[in-house]
């Protein structure tokens, strides 16, 4: 059961681990020489700059009344040449910075991406596709502005306070307290909505999860909707996912907007007082202060309050990027419950005996899926799994090729015990179709290619011809080099699985394991593909899941699963004469059939349909 469905919203933080940070700080590091030279240039920019008030200053009180062209001018180059040295480490502070930011981006990316790809299927099994989706684009994404501009625009304008309270004090130390009488008020606002806009960064982060979610499952089963005429009802749903997503984004974004005014607020308001003391003291009988000092002054003001808004833009950015930080690493730090031990070694060339040994497995704790099941597969010999729905057939196939770990006992190839190999040497000597034929965008030829990328055009072409997909792959536009959409929208069901069959057959496996393989295949194409598979199987242990008996009914041995266990092996003959569970599922078909006609027997592909035409009476 998904443990975070579209409507579920998953589990806040109550606090932030500054950890997180630090682990950022990790992808940061390799980059902190260039983003030091950025700092260095940043700051001599903004040092020169501070020089621009004090050529304002001496202007009113010295150039001006002195009638002294040549300092005015002086002056004005010395200021459009500060202009013009800002400009050009500007210019390189955003190339510079925009390459490094992205490149960070792409680190931390790569490195969730690469943890999916580890991740074992019950991670899938319990999460919407949508939800991750989400964390390796979009939250990933929302962190680049913070580590492109955010962490060299604090660290340049922390510095550049200080340059700023320096200068303003050398212009007038009461007048620099009157300025900084403003700070106590912003940090007050800052702790009263601190808690609550992290808070509603994080719901925030949930919704859009949420709405992703959804987007992805119902592009995924458009097929189905429109079947059903779902579309009003899946656009009532989307609405509300929408609209609580824009619920969460303007509360969010209010708490965002509060900061800004307020700081522009304060300023405005120290200002004032700065011009209504400074012209006050400015006309008293010993006053000292000149226009020009004050000129000087409020434009140091106005620089002074500049880089707050910048920090306190970044504080925000912060606390949004934190909510995205946590769902990032929570999804690196998902434990690959799936792994090589620290003393796995490569498994040996297979020759395909394989042993349960006791196993049993559940997909949640107290529901146990198979109990102590125990049998020996023998090498080159065809093994098949038959039985209703859920009953486990599935799992013990997938448990062969360790997608998931035994609870207890054994399951081992050859006499290993395939939790003592690596991943990797396992599974690249096996074959595997399962249920679901996944086709990827690109071509035929590139997705039956998939099973062995060494694989020659030919070897492709002879996969095909062997599943007996040659025929219809010919007769398409571009023959095998034409173009398929993402999960084979353009190919009928009996098509894709046809290909996921050659893809599986070319990787030329010791272990074949078919899972539902030929379902979706015509009962005249399932003729053919018997005969292309009776001489692929030989050598080879295969393990077959089918509901249709009769592409199993061959095979060395048929096992009855249910109720977590094998309830009964034997040959199709022997299970037949033993009149169990086997022959009354036989049975059931056939009599299904019967009943409605010849006619209707015909005409029932990719179902239980095509069995009689083929059965033998016990």
């Amino acid at each position: 059961m998904a443990r975070n469905r579209y409507d579920m919203d998953e589990v806040l933080e109550d606090s932030f681990d500054i950890s997180q940070l630090k682990r950022l700080g990790a992808y940061v590091s390799p980059y902190k020489t260039k983003m030091a030279t950025v700092i260095v240039l940043m700051l001599s920019a903004s040092a020169a700059t501070m020089l621009v008030p004090i050529f304002f200053q001496r202007i009113m009180d010295i150039y001006i009344p002195e009638k002294d062209m040549r300092g005015i001018l002086t002056v004005s180059l010395l200021t459009l040449a500060v202009a013009a040295y800002s400009g050009i480490a500007m210019r390189f502070k955003i190339k510079i910075m925009s390459t490094v930011g992205q490149n960070i981006i792409h680190a931390l990316r790569t490195d969730i991406f690469n943890h999916l790809q580890e991740l074992p299927f019950s991670y899938y099994d319990d999460r919407p596709h949508g939800k991750i989706q989400v964390r390796v684009v979009n939250y990933v994404n929302s962190l680049s502005d913070l580590l492109s501009n955010g962490i060299v625009n604090t660290i340049t304008d922390l510095c550049n306070l200080f340059f700023i309270i320096f200068f303003m004090l050398f212009c007038d130390a009461k007048l620099t307290l009157v300025c900084l009488c403003g700070l106590p008020l912003l940090a007050l606002v800052i702790v009263f909505i601190k808690k609550k806009q992290r808070k509603a960064w994080q719901i925030q982060s949930n919704k859009q999860s949420n709405l992703t979610a959804y987007i992805a499952e119902s592009i995924n089963g458009i097929r189905v909707t429109q079947s059903f005429v779902r579309e009003n009802e899946n656009n009532q749903i989307f609405n509300n996912l929408s609209g609580n997503y824009k619920k969460a984004w303007m509360r969010a974004v209010k708490f965002n907007f509060t900061l800004g005014p307020s700081v522009d607020m304060i300023s405005v308001i120290t200002t004032s007082f700065v011009y209504v003391l400074g012209i006050r003291w400015m006309l008293a009988p010993d006053a000292t202060l000149t226009v020009g000092v004050l000129i000087a002054f409020t434009s140091y003001i106005g620089r002074f309050w500049a880089p707050i808004n910048t920090l306190a833009n970044f504080y925000n950015s912060l606390l949004t990027a934190i909510s995205y930080l946590e769902r990032i690493f929570e999804t690196i730090d998902e434990p690959v419950l799936v792994k090589d031990a620290e003393d796995a070694v490569e498994m040996p060339p297979i020759r395909g005996e394989v042993e349960f040994r006791d196993v049993c497995f559940s997909y949640e704790a107290g529901h146990r899926i198979l109990d102590n099941i125990s049998f020996t597969a023998k090498q080159g010999q065809t093994y098949a799994f038959v039985g209703p729905t859920g009953a486990g057939k599935s799992t013990i196939v997938n448990l062969i090729s360790r997608f998931y770990n035994v609870d207890s006992g054994q399951v081992l190839i050859d006499g290993t015990d395939i939790s003592a190999v690596t991943i990797r040497s396992l599974r690249s000597q096996m074959g595997v179709m399962m249920q679901d034929s996944f086709i990827f965008s690109g071509t035929i030829m590139d997705n039956i290619r998939y099973g062995n990328l060494d694989a020659t055009d030919e070897q492709v072409i002879q996969a095909a011809r062997t599943v007996c997909a040659h025929d219809f792959i010919s007769q398409m536009e571009h023959g095998y080099y034409t173009e398929v959409n993402e999960r084979g929208s353009r190919l009928s069901a009996g098509q894709r699985q046809l290909i996921s069959f050659a893809r599986a057959l070319l990787a030329d496996p010791k272990i074949l394991i078919l899972d539902e393989a030929t379902s979706s295949i015509d009962t005249e194409t399932e003729i053919l593909l018997q005969k292309g598979l009776n001489e692929l199987l030989k050598g080879r242990t295969s393990f077959i899941i089918a509901h249709r008996l009769s592409t199993i009914k061959n095979a060395d041995c048929i096992m009855y699963i249910d109720k977590g266990g094998i309830l009964e092996r034997g040959t199709h003959e022997e299970l037949l004469a033993g009149k169990g569970a086997y022959y009354e599922l036989y049975m059931s078909q056939y009599d299904f059939l019967t009943k409605d006609g010849a006619e209707d027997t015909a005409a029932g592909d990719g179902a239980a349909g095509s069995v009689p035409l083929r059965f033998e009476t016990a």
